[in-house]
């Protein structure tokens, strides 16, 4: 259930009129590890499995695995929906720290609260090498293969989406959530599930980018990231520094790129 009805009164040029619309549906979700309780979210229920998995893998909890890690669902019988995900995870896959991972998370709304410049962040991983030059002249059509496959977006106008490309224009999955980091870890969670970590080249995205999306498009390892909105000035860093493509305010026929635009033509 990714929408809801909802009563409202609305008011336009002094007359007040009782309405009903659908709104976007933001529920908890408990996420748990062999057991465990390890943190919990926010998300539009649907597809949370591969939230999940994108969620631990983008964030560098567990290592990248073929296979389907084991899980089973909580529900909420009165709702219907997904209230917790618990992953039988082999300690073979988890990183040494858990509990500072599980730190992490529990902050992420806070983004990199308490570090005062790039070099705070102690980044590590090789730059992204992408598989060819990206044509500009595409980036609308994505765009509004991305819209059409936004059906709760055209239900509720309330929702961010995200979506995985090949450079030729292919789509490989478009994912919708409340949360703007949501939406990419379900594409990261896709990509998981069909051995496809490192196979798509461009993530495109409906909000603005910051320090969280670059990180979690380069754990997928996607080269070019488009979005509708602006990015960050740490997020040009980042890309810059990982060998990442970025672009920005691309809507209609107008792009901006902001890093490494030599691997981009028609700029």
């Amino acid at each position: 259930m990714s929408s809801k009805s909802a009563k409202g009164i609305k008011y336009e040029t002094g007359v007040a009129t009782e309405v009903t619309d659908l709104l976007t549906v933001e529920a908890p979700l408990q996420v748990t590890i062999n057991g465990n309780p390890f943190t919990v979210t926010m998300r539009t229920p649907g597809d949370d499995y591969r939230l999940v998995t994108g969620l631990l893998f983008t964030e560098g909890v567990v290592k990248q695995c073929k296979d389907q890690f084991p899980y089973s669902e909580e529900k909420d019988p009165d709702r219907g929906v997904t209230v917790g995900v618990d992953l039988q995870i082999p300690e073979v896959f988890l990183c040494e720290n858990l509990q500072a991972k599980r730190s992490l998370l529990i902050n992420a709304s806070c983004g990199v609260c308490g570090t005062r410049e790039l070099a705070d962040l102690n980044l590590t991983g090789e730059p992204l090498e992408p598989r060819g030059v990206l044509d500009v002249g595409i980036l609308p059509g994505l765009g509004e293969t991305m819209c059409r496959r936004q059906r709760v977006f055209e239900e509720t106008g309330g929702i961010h989406a995200a979506a995985a490309f090949r450079l030729d224009g292919e789509c490989l999955c478009v994912f919708e959530d409340i949360g703007r980091h949501n939406a990419v870890d379900k594409v990261a969670g896709f990509l998981l599930e069909t051995d496809d970590i490192g196979g798509a080249d461009i993530l495109f995205v409906s909000g603005r980018v910051s320090f969280e999306i670059v990180s979690k498009a380069w754990y997928a390892g996607i080269p070019y990231l488009v979005a509708v909105s602006a990015p960050s000035t740490l997020a040009v860093d980042m890309c810059e520094y990982w060998g990442m493509s970025l672009i920005a305010f691309c809507r209609d026929t107008r792009a901006t790129v902001y890093a490494n635009p030599q691997n981009v033509r028609g700029v």
